[in-house]
């Protein structure tokens, strides 16, 4: 081994990393870990339960409170969209909504600044659109600045431009029970009569969008379209209006996915659930009941702090978990390695035919969700993920779970993209121009190709003996190769950034068989050691999503990032490499007594710009898993590693 690591100290980490990560494992054999988002979710859970009149939890909205209080901003002071971010105005206005409903005095002092703070940045005027729909369902913003969407869009035949089916899957889950609450128009319960007057500077609204693809002839045609859809409020036939908006409601029923709820993401479960309320369903009608409870699930209550998460992360974290033990190697990792992929096993989806088939009907079902149900929209990502793991551990297992792997690989195949590319949830889902609609001001309508995901099912087809020149895997490496940032970097669109999204990418061209001068990977190999920092680890912020960013962004060295930049150049020869030994060095150095790694720093991607994660995992398997594999690589002498992760 280099001299830059210590081998004692290496073997005595990892000894502790891997009990660290043995004790977290659940009785049934999988892993959870808590999936942080801002300030947003939280605050709106707040306002759900007074939209909808519910009893006061005094105990739980004081925890939310303090969480809220906690990561509101000493510098900017209001709330970010991650750690140490800067100041974003949507979910400041939601912060201070929900800590006055809670009972915050509006002159206390954390709460005067964060007013002083949204003022300053244009006031609640300036939120984005679903801020403003949650303000005008509590009549504290008007329905004028909300962009237009009747409920009769779910009646638009397949060939509309605007179609739900032309949308991703989460924003297709988010906006059906949205069409409903926009045409009902319902005000919430608010038993306290809580509004946010002094959140306003009375500069008038106006239709707004911050999506990349935004072009000037398309937003001004979609807020034309938008300007005739106000003049024809309450114009609608009745019937077609009733008809629409009882598919929304079946629609939303259909897939209501038990007590893990719609979608299994907190908008679309929260806006269904106000859907039932705003129809006039009684609370302890059996959808309305399951709906509410899956919010509630999401919680995570502490001891002196609450707060809500986005959505859980079981599968991911179990699949990862077991990669991690499979690269330890040990007696005991193995076996638990082994009762995570059994945990797996029966989450495969293998009956449910999901929205994905829409556009690839002769498909058959076989996908894992991101969490512990969601039958309707099963992502390649974690399906790829699951599948290697069962394949890596086959000949241990008894090869059980071949068939499973095998209509893995299948389903993953058969929503490849027309442009060779592979995207999270469904195929060649690529209407570019839906976001310039005024409610996608996120810019985050849809679900294309991505370079981590399709590195993924290409690091998948590899390991499972895929030839490289097949016509399948040639499309898809001449995607990846087209999607390589100048420098040499690619765009992590499921994870901070460039360094995730270089490490997805060089796992596949190594296991592929790629070699290390091919251009491609000798431009990566170089660019990660480039932007390595001075102490040995690596780094990224999320301002590498910034529109303006010229890419990869300094930032301290996390342990994830550092893991992930490891395992990509030991993926294509470089594991006794200077760069490596002084990334090992840094993850020894910077591993606490536990065993475990601290990390506040948010390195997972929901929506670029938008939204960021914080998951609770990551440091604690993706370390273990790097330095396992040096340990395996150096010590066996081997050039790339066996498995396509």
């Amino acid at each position: 081994m280099s001299e830059a690591v210590d081998k004692a100290q290496l073997e005595a980490s990892l000894q502790r990393a891997t009990q660290a990560l043995l004790n977290e494992q659940r009785a049934d054999g999988h892993f959870l870990y808590e999936l942080e988002a801002d300030a947003t979710i939280p605050a709106e859970y707040i306002l759900l339960r007074h939209f909808l009149g519910e009893p006061v939890d005094g105990v739980l909205e004081g925890k939310i409170g303090t969480y809220l209080r906690r990561i509101q901003s000493g510098v900017h002071d209001g709330w970010p969209l991650y750690d140490g971010g800067a100041f974003d105005i949507s979910a400041s206005v939601k912060a201070y909504f929900a800590l006055k409903m809670i009972g915050d005095d509006t002159e206390a002092p954390h709460m005067a600044r964060a007013r002083a703070a949204i003022l300053q940045a244009g006031g609640a005027e300036a939120v984005n659109v679903f801020t403003r729909i949650q303000l005008a369902l509590f009549g504290a913003g008007p329905w004028e600045t909300v962009p237009t969407i009747p409920p009769e869009l779910i009646l638009a035949p397949r060939w509309f431009p605007v179609h739900l089916l032309k949308m991703s899957y989460w924003a297709r889950t988010v906006v059906v029970p949205l069409l409903v609450l926009c045409a009902l128009k319902p005000v919430a319960r608010n038993p306290r009569g809580v509004l946010v007057p002094e959140l306003y500077t009375g500069i008038p609204q106006k239709l707004t969008s911050q999506a990349e693809h935004v072009h000037p002839l398309w937003k001004a045609g979609f807020e034309a379209l938008d300007r005739i859809l106000k003049r024809m409020e309450g114009k609608w036939p009745h019937r077609m209006r009733q008809r629409a908006i009882q598919m929304c409601h079946d629609w939303v029923v259909e897939r209501l996915n038990g007590e893990d709820g719609l979608g299994a993401i907190y908008p679309a479960m929260a806006n269904a659930v106000m859907m039932f309320a705003a129809l006039g369903v009684e609370e302890d009608h059996p959808h309305r009941a399951i709906a509410r409870v899956a919010l509630d699930r999401l919680l995570v209550v502490k001891e002196h702090e609450a707060y809500c998460q986005p959505c859980v992360s079981p599968v991911w974290d179990t699949a990862l978990a077991a990669h991690a033990l499979l690269e330890v190697g040990s007696v005991e990792a193995q076996a638990a390695a082994h009762e995570a992929l059994d945990w797996l096993a029966p989450r495969q989806i293998t009956q449910v035919v999901g929205d994905w088939a829409e556009q690839r009907p002769d498909v058959a079902p076989g996908g894992w969700a991101f969490q512990y149900s969601n039958d309707y929209y099963p992502d390649l990502d974690d399906t790829a993920v699951v599948a290697m793991a069962m394949h890596r551990a086959s000949d241990q297992r008894g090869g059980k779970d071949e068939a499973a792997v095998d209509r893995a690989a299948q389903w993953c195949l058969g929503l490849q993209g027309h442009d060779g590319g592979f995207a999270a949830f469904d195929a060649d889902n690529v209407a570019h121009y839906l976001n310039n609609l005024p409610f996608a001001d996120h810019g985050a309508l849809l679900d294309p190709p991505t370079a981590d995901v399709s590195a993924r099912v290409v690091s998948m087809l590899a390991q499972l003996g895929e030839p490289l020149d097949s016509p399948r895997m040639q499309a898809a490496l001449r995607w990846l190769e087209k999607e390589q940032e100048p420098e040499g970097s690619w765009f992590g669109r499921w994870g901070v950034n460039h360094v995730y999204g270089t490490w997805s990418v060089l796992c596949a061209l190594g296991r592929a068989g790629i070699a290390v001068e091919h251009p491609m990977v000798a431009r990566a190999v170089a660019w990660l050691k480039l932007v390595q920092n001075a102490d040995g680890g690596w780094g990224e912020s999320c301002d590498s999503y910034a529109l303006d960013s010229k890419g990869h962004q300094t930032f301290i060295s996390t342990a994830c990032q550092t893991a992930w930049a490891c395992l990509g150049l030991m993926a294509v020869g470089q594991a006794r490499s200077e760069a490596v030994a002084r990334g090992m060095a840094w993850l020894v150095a910077h591993q606490r007594e536990d065993g475990l790694w601290g990390q506040e720093a948010y390195t997972g991607g929901g929506f670029p710009r938008v939204f960021y994660l914080r998951y609770h995992g990551y440091p604690r398997y993706f370390p273990l898993w790097a330095m396992a594999r040096y340990r395996r690589m150096v010590q066996g002498n081997q050039e790339r590693p066996e498995w396509g992760m």
